[in-house]
């Protein structure tokens, strides 16, 4: 029962290392390293080590699934509009 306190603990701490952002956002630790170096995602350094903000990170993939969502509405029309034309 202890391990469930201390896991809902790291799922609800603001910051987070590599491993927990990795968790957190369902890539692998290389992955977000790789991003992080494209500065593609919100991260810190504090001493030699990457840090990222929850409350950051959750506004980055709201930002991200913004822009995908008129992508994917105008792929959803062109696709509508190539099976009328046929």
């Amino acid at each position: 029962m202890v391990e469930k306190v201390k896991g809902s603990m790291a799922d609800s701490r603001e910051v987070m290392n590599i491993r927990q952002a990795s968790q957190y956002l369902g890539v692998s630790p290389d992955t977000l390293y790789k991003y992080v170096g494209e500065q593609k995602i919100p991260a810190f350094k504090l001493g030699n080590r990457w840090r990222f903000k929850k409350s950051r990170l959750d506004q980055w993939m709201e930002e991200k699934s913004s822009e995908m969502e008129p992508q994917a509405k105008r792929k959803a029309k062109a696709a509508s509009k190539a099976a009328g034309s046929q």
